[in-house]
């Protein structure tokens, strides 16, 4: 079975957060699915196979599946967009139906999806100080203009602003304890926030749920976090553009576009390259 390789939200011919894509007639049974995605070692591999006017769409890491991955959505615009041509493809996930968009412009694909509805709710304050200790980070290194909360948005995620961007850069954790974290807290990753301006954030997402110490582009993360700074009235001014994966020299580019009704879909977009 052909897995494509392709990194998503790339900055040009460099970075980007490498997934594997598969399109097959019909998608392998989750064991199959598992063993592919564990082979091909990278954060997620998306699976699709063709279901009406669209596509059924699965997702998994290398240790489990997930609900809904951005950049692997990405990955796998841009894979049909090389395979039936420029377009909008809906695609119908575990729980929710989306759209993702792949156009070409030579060796670069410029790729978009519209995210699974977001919402946010204020994190636990136990939690917030699991997390924190897992870091060894202190309240003293939290912006309190985001409040750590969950955010969704086609995945959970705990979100947490720092004050300063070289404490974002020194982030160091044990993977074995971030995972037993994430997962009894349901959380598919961390979203370590520096706010650089009021539309421009740098990010970091550990991603211990999945067996991977940290991606470097998350477009999950970047849809809940969007969602999230609209619920609490951030002044997005309808876009932010996030560059992740700086610290890991995977450098990464992301722009999503808030609408202002509250809940409603994301738009993430950035380029993405054949490896």
């Amino acid at each position: 079975m052909e897995v494509l390789r392709i990194a998503a939200f790339s900055d040009g011919q460099n970075g980007g957060n490498p997934a594997g894509v598969v399109i097959a007639a019909d998608l392998p049974d989750e064991g199959e699915m598992q063993r592919i995605a564990a082979e091909v070692g990278f954060s997620e591999t998306a699976f699709a196979a063709k279901d009406g006017e669209g596509w059924r769409v699965r997702y998994f890491s290398p240790e489990s599946e997930v609900p809904f991955c951005g950049h692997a959505t990405i990955a796998l615009g841009a894979a049909l967009a090389l395979q039936n041509g420029d377009g909008i493809y809906p695609l119908v996930l575990n729980a929710a139906e989306i759209t993702v968009e792949g156009r070409r412009d030579g060796e670069i694909i410029a790729g978009a999806l519209q995210s699974p509805p977001t919402r946010s709710a204020p994190a636990k304050a136990e939690l917030v100080e699991e997390a924190l200790a897992l870091f060894g980070f202190n309240q003293d290194d939290l912006d309190p203009r985001i409040p750590p909360a969950f955010a969704e948005g086609g995945a959970t995620h705990l979100v947490l602003a720092l004050t300063k961007r070289a404490t974002l850069s020194a982030m160091s954790y044990d993977l074995d304890a971030g995972r037993k974290l994430m997962n009894a807290a349901g959380l598919v990753t961390i979203a370590l926030v520096y706010a650089e301006t009021e539309q421009h954030f740098h990010t970091r997402n550990p991603f211990a749920s999945g067996g991977v110490l940290e991606d470097p582009a998350t477009g999950a993360a970047t849809a809940a976090l969007a969602g999230y700074l609209r619920d609490i009235g951030w002044p997005h001014g309808g876009r932010i553009e996030i560059v992740q994966g700086e610290d890991m020299g995977m450098k990464s580019r992301l722009t999503a576009e808030i609408p202002a009704e509250p809940g409603s879909s994301i738009r993430v977009s950035g380029a993405a390259r054949l490896m």
